[in-house]
Formats: C-alpha cells, structure tokens, sequence
C-alpha cells in the first residue's frame, strides 16, 4: 500500500523504486581475523561505480583507533559541503534550517539518488492526496510537507545547482554493517523502527569496546604504564571527535557523563543552583521529553522560582510569537530540545537562542534527538550547553556529553567529589581542576566513550548530510502511506521534521498496535515516550511512534504499513 504513491508515477513502478533505494545485494565481505576481534573486510566498490561514488576504508590510525576497527567503517564517499544557499533544512550545517525562505527548490529532489521522483511530479502528486493543487498550496509553515510551499515551488532554472552532488548511501552495504538487523522476531526478520529510544551499533563500535577490553584496558590520567597511556590516548582520543562532531572550539568545552538525562542534572545541581533564585523563570517548551523538566521542577521547587512553557500551535511547533511573550528580566535559562523526540519537531533553535540572549538568559538545547538527524554546530548555534546521549547516534549506552561554553564552565562548582576531578585535596581546602576534568569525578565510563567515538566516526564516513537526506525520504514515505489509512491520526505534522511518526489508529489501543506489528518483526514504541505534556496537548495520551533510521528501506516501511491497514480493516 505505501507504494501506491511511486506506482502512480508514469513509467515508475514500485519495483524499479524499491531496486533502486535498496540495490541488489553485492558478494558478503570476508571475516578478517587478527591480534583484536574479528570485523568486516571491506568491499570494494562495483567496477562500474562513478568516480567518486565511494572510496576505500581507511585504516590510518589514529590516536586509540586500532586498524581492525578503522578497516570495519563503511565504503561511502566524504559528504560534499552543501552549498550556504540550500533551502533543504537537512543541508544546512549551521543548524538544520532553511537557509532561506525565498530560495527555491532545483528542479531535482536531492534525494534522487535513492529512487525518489523529481520534485516536479513529487508536489504534484502530494498536492492531489493533500486534496489541493499546486498552484492554490499555502505559503508558509501551513503545509503537511514544505517543499509544498508557495516559496519551495517557484519556477526554477533547468540547471539543478544540487543534481551533481546529491548525496547517497547503499543501504544494504550500511545494513551490513549492523549485526543485530539479521535478528528474527517470531520467526520474521527484524524491523527496527524504534531508534528514538536506542538506534543499533554498527560492527565498528561493537570491534572497537572488544578491542579496548582487550588491549588498551587501564583507569586513565592516573599511571605511567603503557596500558595507562593507551587508555588515556583513547578517552582524550573520543573527546576530541565529539569537539569536531558539534563543531565546539575546544575539548575543555566537553564533558563525559552517562547520557543526556544525567548532562541535564548536572547543569541543574551545578550552574543552576548557583544562578537561579527566588521569582527567576525556566523557560520550557511543550515539546520536551521529561528529562528536560523535572530537573527544572526540583530546582525551581528548591530555589522559589518559576517554570513556564513556550505553546506549540497544532502541527507541533513552537510558536514564537508566544515565546517572545514569555521573555524578561527574571528570565534566567531557556531549556528547549532541537526535536522532539514524541513528534519528530524540528524547533528553530537558533531564533530561540538568540531571543533569549537577547533579555540576558543562558540557553540549554537538549540534543538527544537531534545529533543523528542533523549536522550540528554549536558555534553557530551559540548555545551556552549542548547534550547528548551516545546511544542514540549508533554508540554505547552509558555515555553521554554535555558542551558547555568553557567561560561558563569555569564558573560553575563542581556536582559531584572524588577523584580525578582536583587538583590538591587537605583536610582544611581542596583545589579543583578546570573543565572538564572538575565535572568528571572518579572513574569514568571510559571504553563507551572510547565506543562513542567509533560511533562518531561511522556517521562522519556516512556524511550527516547523506543521512539526513535519506531518511527524509524515508519519513515522506512512511508518512504517505500512513496517512492513507482510514482511522488513523498522525501526531505532530509540523513543517520540519526528523524521522518520527506518531499516530494513533481508532479502535485500538497504542499497545495493541505495537503487539500486532511486534507479531510480524516490527519494533515500534507505543506509550508516552517520557513526553506526556505533549501528548496531552493533542488529546491523547499514548501514540504508536515509528522511527526510521538510515538502515531502514521502503520495503520495512511497506511491512508496517500493510499490518496497521489490516488492523483499521477489522
């Protein structure tokens, strides 16, 4: 049923879509065995592959990257650098945006190398299932999909500025990478639609905590011995690739903590306890996962100060305007998520930022959602903290990051006492080191950063703009054929959104849904997503939430489509 959108494109039956977003599968890569664990040979590309289309795997090494690991990340060509004027929000490096809202879209989706239609034919038919013309689509954010706007639609030069670059992935390469997506559930091959909640470890992850465990194994900072040093080589090693991966100015800016939940805490107990008072005001969104409130709570409750919430208008989006309302003197913290991990909202991070810059208050972005939909630049951004949880960008549980402007760092006490985070300690006085070595007390969770960071380098080989763009094509899909559906209800249609799905389906019960569809392989979250405010804000309060990832197909997409369908037929 999803492929009835494709099928009724002239000359390009689902078949020939589905050859082409998920190509025919190339010879299996040898196991390589050696001194570390085993990985996955590489491939080379087909002899018939344009130049460029992808290139060796490297196995430079690096400080605490061993060769095996470095061999096991995938054949895919380094991402060309989008140019400043895309209008694709997934293109936009500095924050995931349009760049413009007159600049219009080339005549080429750039999804085009996964088997997606021109974007002519693509508006035209949306258009008719959205039960408009083109011509009468509304401008704005009013639209289910934003290239359906008046501004995205706008008679374009036969020249496609994008076409020669457009970015691609072969999934089933990809796929090959991820051991766990040849599990089978009762007996039919695993669908993993659940990478809110936790996205799958690539091999390279999964080789390089084998080989930490195995070769590099010591505390860190701490001894003059070889294992000591290679450990130590390797934590500093992942700390300054998450510097990179958000564009950070220094590795003093990042801290190691468990994941995105305990990096909140820690602002809270620390910069907020020493800057929130009595009648100061956290602002919050109505998007955020609960993680990004109850901390907020407990401090304004501790401290005598106020919570207040930025509305979002029906699609799911921020509403500025109500924002700007909410801004003043007493305002002392905006903490808002980048997307929403219940509706897939992309918020404009940027606008919010700098408004609240502008009355003199410190921002806090959650960023669990975000940092493996979008390239990420916290520069750019300007957020006063950034963070993250590794598990949900293809790493270890365990591990997560909180950025922090480093003037600020400086200034906050530490959150927690013990070893590793001082400088000198007598009975009468301890003297703490600086960031971030003062907000990582004790031993740390040293071979998960380590994991994260074969994590980051995975993604950076695939390019965040390549994935970006394919899983948007992905959720256009899922959307489309979810919306077809009789009975069931999306929730959250804002105009830029990450790969989220939420819906409901009348007669059933979200856990109901999720059960049948985990009958046929198909994991998918149903419940509150630790997000009940938002889910309240439309009136229900569980959702069946689908979520896609780059090593997710049409074909999976179809599986589940064809499941909820026979559930809304009965």
């Amino acid at each position: 049923m999803a492929g009835e959108f494709f099928a009724a494109l002239p000359g390009d039956p689902l078949d020939s879509l589905r050859n082409r977003l998920t190509p025919p599968r190339a010879a299996e890569p040898a196991i390589v065995l050696g001194s570390g664990s085993p990985t996955l040979a590489p491939v080379a590309p087909p002899a018939e592959a344009p130049a460029g289309a992808g290139v060796p795997r490297s196995s430079a090494a690096n400080p605490g990257v061993p060769e095996g690991y470095a061999a096991a990340l995938p054949g895919v060509g380094a991402p060309s650098a989008p140019a400043a004027s895309s209008p694709f929000y997934f293109l936009d490096q500095g924050n995931g945006y349009p760049a413009h809202a007159d600049v219009a879209v080339p005549n080429q989706v750039v999804a085009q190398p996964f088997g997606f239609p021109g974007d002519a034919a693509l508006r035209a038919l949306l258009a008719e299932i959205d039960h408009r013309s083109p011509a009468s689509a509304p401008a704005g954010n009013s639209g289910h999909f934003y290239f359906l706007d008046t501004a995205a639609t706008r008679q374009q030069p036969a020249a496609a500025p994008h076409a020669a670059s457009s970015p691609s992935i072969d999934v089933n390469l990809v796929r090959r990478d991820f051991p766990i997506l040849q599990e089978r559930v009762n007996g039919k091959q695993l669908v993993w639609f659940d990478n809110a909640a936790t996205t799958h470890k690539p091999q390279s992850v999964i080789d390089r905590l084998a080989y930490f465990y195995a070769h590099e194994n010591s505390n860190i900072h701490r001894a003059a011995h070889e294992l000591a040093a290679r450990a130590t080589d390797a934590y500093e090693a992942a700390r300054q690739k998450v510097t990179r991966f958000l564009g950070a100015a220094s590795p003093d800016e990042i801290i190691f903590v468990r994941g995105a939940t305990e990096a909140i805490n820690l602002v809270a107990k620390s910069w907020g306890a020493a800057n929130i008072g009595a009648g100061d005001e956290i602002i919050v969104s109505n998007l955020e996962h609960h993680a990004n409130i109850v901390p907020w709570q407990q401090l304004a409750a501790e401290k005598g100060a106020k919570i207040r919430v930025i509305p979002v208008d029906d699609t799911g989006q921020i509403q500025l305007d109500e924002y700007r309302k909410l801004l003043g003197s007493r305002t002392r913290l905006v903490a808002i998520t980048q997307v929403s991990n219940a509706l897939g909202t992309i918020t404009p991070v940027n606008e919010i930022v700098a408004l609240a810059h502008s009355v003199g208050a410190k921002v806090l972005v959650d960023g669990a959602q975000a940092v493996s939909h979008l390239r990420v630049n916290v520069q750019a951004m300007d957020a006063d903290f950034y963070v993250f949880s590794g598990h949900k960008v293809f790493g270890p549980t365990g591990i997560g990051v909180v950025y922090g402007k480093k003037a600020i760092l400086d200034q906050m006490p530490p959150w927690q006492g013990g070893g590793n985070m001082i400088a000198d300690v007598t009975f009468e006085r301890t003297v703490y080191h600086g960031a971030p070595a003062r907000f990582e007390a004790g031993t740390g969770n040293i071979a998960d950063a380590v994991g994260l960071g074969a994590a980051i380098d995975y993604v950076e080989q695939l390019g965040m703009e390549n994935i970006a763009a394919y899983e948007h094509a992905l959720l256009e899909y899922a959307t489309h054929g979810l919306r077809a559906i009789p009975g069931l209800r999306l929730i959250g249609t804002a105009h830029h959104k990450a790969s989220v799905a939420s819906f409901v389906l009348q007669g059933y019960k979200t856990e109901e849904v999720g059960h049948a569809l985990n009958n046929e392989g198909i994991a998918v979250r149903s419940g509150h997503h630790c997000a009940q405010p938002i889910l309240r804000r439309f009136g229900v309060e569980a959702t069946v939430r689908p979520s896609l990832a780059f090593y997710n197909t049409c074909e999976e997409i179809d599986r589940m489509v064809a499941v909820v369908r026979r559930l809304a037929r009965r």
